[in-house]
Protein backbone atom coordinates (compact mmCIF):
# COMPACT_ATOMS: atom_id res chain seq x y z
CA UNK A 1 0.00 0.00 0.00
CA UNK A 2 1.31 3.45 -0.94
CA UNK A 3 1.48 5.89 1.98
CA UNK A 4 3.25 9.01 0.65
CA UNK A 5 0.60 11.64 -0.20
CA UNK A 6 2.53 13.24 -3.07
CA UNK A 7 3.20 9.82 -4.58
CA UNK A 8 -0.51 9.00 -4.32
CA UNK A 9 -1.49 12.16 -6.19
CA UNK A 10 1.15 11.57 -8.84
CA UNK A 11 -0.10 8.03 -9.48
CA UNK A 12 -3.71 9.23 -9.77
CA UNK A 13 -3.17 12.14 -12.16
CA UNK A 14 -0.68 10.27 -14.36
CA UNK A 15 -3.18 7.44 -14.79
CA UNK A 16 -6.07 9.82 -15.51
CA UNK A 17 -3.99 11.55 -18.19
CA UNK A 18 -3.73 8.24 -20.05
CA UNK A 19 -7.53 8.17 -20.41
CA UNK A 20 -7.49 11.28 -22.60
CA UNK A 21 -7.71 10.74 -26.35
CA UNK A 22 -6.50 12.73 -29.32
CA UNK A 23 -8.99 15.48 -30.15
CA UNK A 24 -10.75 15.47 -26.76
CA UNK A 25 -12.13 18.63 -25.17
CA UNK A 26 -11.56 18.14 -21.44
CA UNK A 27 -12.47 20.04 -18.28
CA UNK A 28 -10.26 19.63 -15.21
CA UNK A 29 -11.96 20.33 -11.88
CA UNK A 30 -10.30 22.31 -9.09
CA UNK A 31 -7.79 20.66 -6.78
CA UNK A 32 -5.96 17.49 -7.75
CA UNK A 33 -7.54 17.20 -11.26
CA UNK A 34 -5.72 20.37 -12.39
CA UNK A 35 -2.44 18.41 -12.08
CA UNK A 36 -3.51 16.19 -14.98
CA UNK A 37 -2.45 19.05 -17.29
CA UNK A 38 1.18 18.37 -16.32
CA UNK A 39 1.08 14.77 -17.57
CA UNK A 40 -0.63 14.82 -20.97
CA UNK A 41 1.09 12.08 -23.02
CA UNK A 42 3.31 13.21 -25.87
CA UNK A 43 1.68 13.08 -29.28
CA UNK A 44 -1.83 13.55 -27.86
CA UNK A 45 -3.53 16.73 -29.06
CA UNK A 46 -6.28 17.69 -26.63
CA UNK A 47 -7.85 20.98 -25.59
CA UNK A 48 -8.33 21.70 -21.90
CA UNK A 49 -11.19 23.96 -20.83
CA UNK A 50 -11.13 26.05 -17.67
CA UNK A 51 -14.67 26.83 -16.55
CA UNK A 52 -13.74 30.37 -15.49
CA UNK A 53 -13.56 31.31 -19.16
CA UNK A 54 -11.00 29.85 -21.56
CA UNK A 55 -9.91 26.87 -23.60
CA UNK A 56 -6.26 26.06 -24.11
CA UNK A 57 -5.23 25.51 -20.48
CA UNK A 58 -1.59 24.48 -20.23
CA UNK A 59 0.59 23.01 -17.46
CA UNK A 60 1.28 24.89 -14.24
CA UNK A 61 3.91 27.64 -14.65
CA UNK A 62 7.18 27.78 -12.76
CA UNK A 63 7.64 30.69 -10.36
CA UNK A 64 9.58 32.74 -12.91
CA UNK A 65 6.76 32.64 -15.46
CA UNK A 66 3.60 33.35 -13.46
CA UNK A 67 1.13 35.71 -15.14
CA UNK A 68 -1.26 37.08 -12.47
CA UNK A 69 -3.97 37.54 -15.11
CA UNK A 70 -4.08 33.85 -16.03
CA UNK A 71 -5.55 31.52 -13.41
CA UNK A 72 -7.49 28.28 -13.54
CA UNK A 73 -10.94 27.67 -12.03
CA UNK A 74 -9.33 27.19 -8.61
CA UNK A 75 -7.63 30.61 -8.86
CA UNK A 76 -4.19 28.98 -9.19
CA UNK A 77 -1.61 30.37 -11.64
CA UNK A 78 -1.99 28.74 -15.04
CA UNK A 79 -0.57 28.85 -18.55
CA UNK A 80 -2.21 28.77 -21.95
CA UNK A 81 -1.11 26.98 -25.11
CA UNK A 82 -0.98 28.43 -28.64
CA UNK A 83 -4.51 28.76 -29.99
CA UNK A 84 -6.08 29.43 -26.59
CA UNK A 85 -9.24 31.54 -26.47
CA UNK A 86 -10.79 33.56 -23.64
CA UNK A 87 -14.51 34.20 -23.18
CA UNK A 88 -17.19 35.02 -20.62
CA UNK A 89 -18.90 32.64 -18.19
CA UNK A 90 -22.02 32.41 -20.35
CA UNK A 91 -19.98 31.00 -23.23
CA UNK A 92 -18.00 28.76 -20.89
CA UNK A 93 -21.14 27.18 -19.46
CA UNK A 94 -22.70 27.05 -22.91
CA UNK A 95 -19.86 24.68 -23.80
CA UNK A 96 -20.44 22.63 -20.65
CA UNK A 97 -24.24 22.52 -20.70
CA UNK A 98 -24.34 22.12 -24.46
CA UNK A 99 -22.74 18.68 -24.27
CA UNK A 100 -19.52 19.69 -25.99
CA UNK A 101 -17.12 18.31 -23.36
CA UNK A 102 -15.75 14.85 -24.11
CA UNK A 103 -14.42 14.33 -20.58
CA UNK A 104 -14.60 16.03 -17.21
CA UNK A 105 -12.20 15.09 -14.40
CA UNK A 106 -13.37 15.85 -10.87
CA UNK A 107 -12.43 15.13 -7.30
CA UNK A 108 -14.94 13.56 -4.90
CA UNK A 109 -15.83 13.26 -1.25
CA UNK A 110 -17.89 10.14 -1.95
CA UNK A 111 -18.81 7.91 -4.89
CA UNK A 112 -21.13 4.94 -4.63
CA UNK A 113 -21.73 1.71 -6.51
CA UNK A 114 -24.61 3.26 -8.45
CA UNK A 115 -22.29 5.86 -9.95
CA UNK A 116 -23.63 8.64 -7.72
CA UNK A 117 -21.27 11.49 -6.84
CA UNK A 118 -21.02 13.74 -3.78
CA UNK A 119 -18.24 16.31 -4.02
CA UNK A 120 -19.29 19.68 -2.69
CA UNK A 121 -20.64 19.65 0.90
CA UNK A 122 -18.27 18.97 3.77
CA UNK A 123 -20.21 18.50 7.04
CA UNK A 124 -19.42 21.14 9.63
CA UNK A 125 -17.58 23.41 7.20
CA UNK A 126 -18.64 26.53 5.37
CA UNK A 127 -18.62 25.95 1.63
CA UNK A 128 -19.48 28.39 -1.19
CA UNK A 129 -21.68 25.86 -3.01
CA UNK A 130 -21.22 23.25 -5.67
CA UNK A 131 -19.91 25.68 -8.30
CA UNK A 132 -20.06 24.23 -11.80
CA UNK A 133 -19.81 20.60 -10.71
CA UNK A 134 -23.47 19.75 -11.33
CA UNK A 135 -23.28 21.15 -14.85
CA UNK A 136 -19.98 19.42 -15.56
CA UNK A 137 -21.01 15.90 -14.56
CA UNK A 138 -24.29 16.06 -16.46
CA UNK A 139 -22.95 17.91 -19.51
CA UNK A 140 -19.80 15.86 -20.21
CA UNK A 141 -19.87 12.69 -22.30
CA UNK A 142 -17.58 10.92 -19.79
CA UNK A 143 -16.97 11.57 -16.09
CA UNK A 144 -13.71 10.50 -14.45
CA UNK A 145 -13.25 10.81 -10.69
CA UNK A 146 -9.68 11.43 -9.48
CA UNK A 147 -9.43 11.01 -5.72
CA UNK A 148 -7.63 9.27 -2.87
CA UNK A 149 -9.25 5.95 -2.02
CA UNK A 150 -9.96 6.81 1.62
CA UNK A 151 -10.22 9.87 3.88
CA UNK A 152 -8.61 9.53 7.31
CA UNK A 153 -8.87 5.77 6.87
CA UNK A 154 -12.57 5.83 5.99
CA UNK A 155 -13.78 4.49 2.62
CA UNK A 156 -14.87 7.06 0.03
CA UNK A 157 -16.27 4.45 -2.38
CA UNK A 158 -19.54 3.45 -0.72
CA UNK A 159 -22.63 1.35 -1.19
CA UNK A 160 -24.64 4.57 -0.97
CA UNK A 161 -23.48 8.18 -0.67
CA UNK A 162 -24.40 9.82 2.64
CA UNK A 163 -23.57 13.40 1.63
CA UNK A 164 -25.77 15.55 -0.64
CA UNK A 165 -25.42 14.37 -4.23
CA UNK A 166 -23.81 16.43 -6.95
CA UNK A 167 -25.31 14.12 -9.56
CA UNK A 168 -26.91 10.68 -9.74
CA UNK A 169 -25.56 7.86 -11.88
CA UNK A 170 -23.11 9.98 -13.87
CA UNK A 171 -19.71 8.54 -12.84
CA UNK A 172 -17.99 6.40 -15.48
CA UNK A 173 -14.51 5.78 -14.04
CA UNK A 174 -12.82 6.14 -10.65
CA UNK A 175 -9.02 6.45 -10.43
CA UNK A 176 -7.38 6.28 -7.00
CA UNK A 177 -3.87 5.52 -5.75
CA UNK A 178 -5.01 1.92 -5.26
CA UNK A 179 -6.52 1.17 -8.64
CA UNK A 180 -8.87 1.89 -11.51
CA UNK A 181 -12.57 1.12 -11.06
CA UNK A 182 -15.06 1.14 -13.90
CA UNK A 183 -18.80 1.66 -13.49
CA UNK A 184 -20.65 -1.02 -15.49
CA UNK A 185 -24.21 -2.34 -15.76
CA UNK A 186 -23.18 -5.08 -13.32
CA UNK A 187 -21.65 -2.68 -10.78
CA UNK A 188 -18.18 -1.38 -9.96
CA UNK A 189 -15.36 -3.41 -11.52
CA UNK A 190 -11.73 -3.21 -10.40
CA UNK A 191 -9.83 -3.35 -13.71
CA UNK A 192 -6.35 -2.21 -12.63
CA UNK A 193 -4.45 -2.35 -9.35
CA UNK A 194 -1.59 -0.11 -8.27
CA UNK A 195 1.94 -1.36 -7.69
CA UNK A 196 2.67 -2.27 -4.06
CA UNK A 197 -1.06 -2.90 -3.52
CA UNK A 198 -3.03 -6.13 -3.07
CA UNK A 199 -6.62 -6.95 -3.98
CA UNK A 200 -7.28 -7.62 -0.29
CA UNK A 201 -6.12 -4.09 0.60
CA UNK A 202 -8.40 -2.57 -2.06
CA UNK A 203 -11.39 -4.57 -0.82
CA UNK A 204 -10.67 -3.60 2.80
CA UNK A 205 -10.58 0.10 1.83
CA UNK A 206 -13.81 -0.06 -0.19
CA UNK A 207 -17.30 -0.23 1.31
CA UNK A 208 -19.04 -0.71 -2.06
CA UNK A 209 -19.46 -4.15 -3.57
CA UNK A 210 -16.50 -4.53 -5.90
CA UNK A 211 -16.22 -6.97 -8.79
CA UNK A 212 -12.65 -8.07 -9.54
CA UNK A 213 -12.03 -8.18 -13.28
CA UNK A 214 -10.95 -11.51 -14.72
CA UNK A 215 -8.37 -9.47 -16.67
CA UNK A 216 -7.10 -7.47 -13.68
CA UNK A 217 -3.75 -5.87 -14.48
CA UNK A 218 -1.23 -3.52 -12.91
CA UNK A 219 -2.00 0.17 -13.23
CA UNK A 220 -0.57 1.82 -16.33
CA UNK A 221 1.35 4.78 -14.90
Amino acid sequence: MIEDKNRKREIIVKRVAKELKDGDLVNLGIGMPTLVANYIPEGIDIMLQSENGFVGLGPAPDEANIDPDIVNAGAQPATVVPGAAFFDSATSFGIIRGGHLDVTVLGALQVDQEGNLANWMIPGKMVPGMGGAMDLVVGAKRVIIAMEHTAKGNPKILKKCTLPLTAAGQVDLIVTEMGVIEKTDKGLVLTEIAPETTVEEVLAATEADLIISENLKEMDI
